[in-house]
């Protein structure tokens, strides 16, 4: 499928910009209506066969949007147009539908996308600051709003700590003791102990403890390693596009990508609170993995389309990269 996409031209990917946010708000409109809620999350829908969730593929498609809208405004050179009422609306809807249902950690996701794609259009860093503070007290009032939330909080400091142990901080005391037990080199693939009945959500929000307890500090570090050169690279060709809907779509992927993995990899090691978030690649989730791949897909596609790149692939003993 990522293949597919990088093929396409850009003019077919600004014809599903111009209607990626009325995808967007449908697709996380239908959950509210039809949805089912997993782990106190109503964000998924039941297809029979299979779950999905819909706000993986909106995430894409917001982005495909604000770097659409956001490149018209640079082409007609109105700078001094407000950036942020041009996305920040559309945005604000969608973090709205999914706080309906109790996902906060997706809203976070939305959140920092949108911060991202501001940044990279050139908001006054006065302005950004206001708006940062705003977000923070917003999600600091939804958290004070829920206990269950509260208590994620809470055991940051020592999930560990008596009353705390055996109630919110199970998950990530357990991931703690799984990253601590795996040494070096870890105790061998598939030998995790922690992943039988200790550790809920392993194949999903703890599969780097997993990974850290069965490859070791090499395993994590290898994992953390390869994220960070594809976000490298995602962001270097972002900077050499010469497109400017190209420049903003491949930085809200990587601004996307990046979050998801600092917010990952921070619940794993109990310095943020567990958000439900899956690692970008890692982790088990058909509709995450999905979306994430067309978000590289349309990456690959910039990089094709970049004429020394391209001229690079031509060389290739590989006909299909070219």
């Amino acid at each position: 499928m990522a293949w597919v996409l990088s093929r396409f031209s850009l003019a077919r990917w600004k014809l599903i910009a111009r209607v990626g946010v009325i995808f967007s708000v449908l697709l996380l409109a239908v959950v509210q209506v039809i949805g089912k809620s997993v782990n106190g999350n109503h964000n998924w829908i039941s297809l029979g066969f299979v779950d999905v969730q819909p706000s993986e593929i909106a995430k894409f498609l917001m982005i495909l949007w604000a770097g659409f809208i956001l490149a018209k405004r640079e082409r007609a050179g109105s700078i001094q147009t407000n950036v942020i009422t041009l996305i920040a609306p559309a945005f604000a809807l969608c973090i709205l539908l999914v706080l309906m249902g109790k996902d906060l950690g997706t809203a976070s996701v939305f959140a920092f996308i949108l911060a991202g794609l501001l940044w990279v259009s050139g908001v006054r860093l006065g302005i950004f600051a206001g708006l940062l503070t705003f977000g923070f007290a917003g999600v600091a009032a939804l958290v004070v709003s829920a206990p269950y939330r509260m208590q994620r909080f809470v055991v940051l400091l020592n999930p560990f700590a008596d009353g705390q142990y055996k109630n919110t901080g199970w998950q990530p005391a357990h991931s703690l003791l799984g990253l601590a037990s795996g040494g070096l080199f870890g105790v061998g693939l598939g030998a995790s102990r922690q992943k039988w009945g200790n550790l809920a959500e392993a194949h999903t929000d703890f599969i780097f403890s997993v990974i850290g307890e069965e490859l070791g500090l090499f395993g994590t570090i290898s994992t953390i390693a390869l994220l960070s050169v594809l976000l490298f690279s995602i962001f270097k060709i972002a900077l050499r596009a010469k497109d400017p809907m190209v420049r903003y779509v491949c930085s809200g992927i990587g601004c996307w990508i990046a979050i998801q993995t600092i917010l990952n990899i921070g619940s794993t090691l109990s310095v943020l609170p567990v958000v439900g978030v899956t690692l970008p690649l890692v982790s088990y989730g058909g509709s995450a993995l999905i979306a994430t791949y067309m978000g590289i897909g349309f990456v690959i596609g910039a990089a094709r389309r970049d004429p020394a790149i391209f001229d690079e692939l031509r060389k290739s003993e590989y006909s299909w990269l070219r």
